[in-house]
C-alpha cells in the first residue's frame, strides 16, 4: 500500500448512519487526522444547554477562539438532550461560519486529512483545499435508530430514538444553509447491511485505487 503524501477525505451522511464509525476506522489506517465537525456543533449545543448565555453567537464564538478540538473528541456528546438542541443550532447561519472558520484553520496546515459530517463535500472541502474522496453514508431508519439506541446504552426509549434521527435528518436535509446533499461524484456506502470491517474494505479498495 503505497502512501499518498496528500490523501484529504470527505464523510458525509445521515445521523447513526456509521460515518463515524467508518471514519475513525479508515483514519486509523492511512493515519489521517481526523476531524468531526458535527463534534463541534455538538460541544456548541453542550456549551449553551450548561451555560445559557445570553447572546449565544458571541459565546460561542469567544469558546471557540481558544478551542482544542483534541479535548473535544474525548467528550460524550451524544445524549438525546444535545441530539434534540443540535438540529436547530446547526441551521444557525452564523454558529456554521464560526464551526467552519475553525475546521477549514485546521484542514489548510494538514495535507492528511479525514473530515466527517454532513456539507463537507459540498461546502467545506468544495474547492481549496478539495477532497480526494467523498463518501456519503446511509443506512435504514430501523437499523440506524437501534444502532443509536445501543449507543446511548438504553437511557430512552427506541421509539423517542427512532424519532429524533428521522427529525434530525429532515433538519439537515431541508435547512437553508448548507444542507445535507450527496455530492455526484461521491461513492455511496449503505451501511445497514455492511459490518465495520467491510465499510473499511469497501473504502480501502477506492483509496487504495487512487491515482
Amino acid at each position: 500500500m503505497k502512501k499518498l503524501k496528500k490523501l484529504i477525505i470527505a464523510c458525509d451522511g445521515e445521523s447513526a448512519s456509521g460515518k463515524s464509525t467508518a471514519a475513525k476506522l479508515i483514519s486509523k489506517k492511512y493515519r489521517l487526522l481526523l476531524i468531526n465537525s458535527g463534534l463541534l456543533y455538538r460541544y456548541a449545543s453542550k456549551l449553551i444547554i450548561n451555560h445559557k448565555p445570553k447572546n449565544e453567537i458571541s459565546f460561542i464564538k469567544k469558546k471557540f477562539s481558544k478551542l482544542s478540538y483534541k479535548n473535544i473528541s474525548k467528550q460524550n456528546l451524544h445524549s438525546e438532550k444535545i441530539s434534540d438542541h443540535v438540529a436547530g443550532l446547526a441551521k444557525n447561519k452564523k454558529v456554521r461560519e464560526i464551526v467552519n472558520k475553525l475546521q477549514i484553520s485546521i484542514i489548510k496546515s494538514n495535507n492528511r486529512i479525514c473530515v466527517e459530517g454532513r456539507d463537507i463535500a459540498s461546502k467545506i472541502l468544495s474547492k481549496k483545499p478539495k477532497y480526494d474522496l467523498a463518501f456519503y453514508f446511509k443506512c435504514k431508519l430501523d437499523v440506524a435508530s437501534h444502532r443509536r439506541w445501543l449507543d446511548i446504552k438504553k437511557t430512552v426509549s427506541l421509539k423517542q430514538v427512532k424519532n429524533s434521527l428521522r427529525k434530525r435528518t429532515k433538519t439537515d436535509k431541508n435547512r437553508k444553509h448548507s444542507p445535507l446533499i450527496r455530492v455526484k461524484d461521491s461513492i455511496l456506502i449503505q451501511t445497514d447491511k455492511l459490518n465495520k470491517n467491510q465499510v473499511l474494505k469497501k473504502m480501502s479498495f477506492y483509496i487504495d485505487n487512487l491515482n
